[in-house]
């Protein structure tokens, strides 16, 4: 198992892009990994495509909850939810858009091999807006039951898993009559990845491409 240290470049804090799809993506996706980046220095831009008025008020609080002494950014649009395929054009001038205006160290989405089709559409563009930032693509537990072979961990904390759960359950309480919205849910995958890293808990990712560089032509943050 081999590390890799994401470090903040030497002009500032770590600056992070996360988006999703809908509203509890991200958190569900990447909330261990947002609260352990949070720890330290901060920037971070909230990407949400779809949400009613409702689920984009839940989006706000749980960005705020999950990364609370962030420079933190919030982005929510109202693309049509389970129609993001059609809506192709707009989901990828949003992401076009975003991209002019900053360029992240870290970009957390959905992946490309996420059976739902919303969250499939975004893993699918994202690659071919950001063409030069690392790209993590975070995995959703649901029915179609499309969990693959990650190749990324974040290792979780027995602590910090239990405060990710805890934080879902308090900023998503529309979510709650899902029957797929528990703790057994949430932490049994956690537990399962956090397995196969030797960890307590863990998220797991994809990160579909990167380059291996020698250190005579690694960029010198110093600089």
């Amino acid at each position: 198992m081999l590390s890799l240290l994401l470090s903040a470049p030497s002009a500032g804090p770590l600056s992070v892009l996360a988006i999703g799809a809908h509203p509890d993506d991200i958190e569900i996706g990447a909330g261990g990994l947002l609260l352990g980046l949070a720890e330290s220095e901060l920037r971070a831009r909230y990407v949400v495509l779809t949400g009613t008025a409702e689920r984009q008020q839940e989006a706000r609080n749980a960005a705020r909850s999950f990364m609370p002494a962030a420079d933190l950014t919030v982005d929510l649009f109202d693309l049509p939810e389970g129609r993001l395929p059609a809506a192709w054009g707009s989901v990828k001038e949003i992401l076009e858009g975003v991209a002019r205006s900053c360029s992240p160290d870290l970009i957390i989405a959905p992946s490309s091999e996420d059976a739902h089709q919303d969250h499939r559409t975004i893993g699918e563009i994202v690659p071919t807006v950001f063409r030069d930032q690392l790209y993590l693509g975070y995995e959703i537990p649901k029915w179609d039951g499309d969990l693959g072979q990650p190749s990324m961990y974040f290792p979780l904390s027995a602590e910090l898993a239990q405060r990710k759960v805890e934080l879902l359950h308090k900023c998503f309480p529309s979510q709650r009559v899902r029957d797929w919205w528990d703790d057994e849910v949430f932490l049994g995958m956690a537990r399962l990845r956090g397995m196969e890293c030797r960890a307590p808990y863990a998220e797991a990712f994809t990160c579909t491409k990167s380059a291996i560089l020698p250190p005579i032509l690694a960029p010198d943050r110093d600089a």
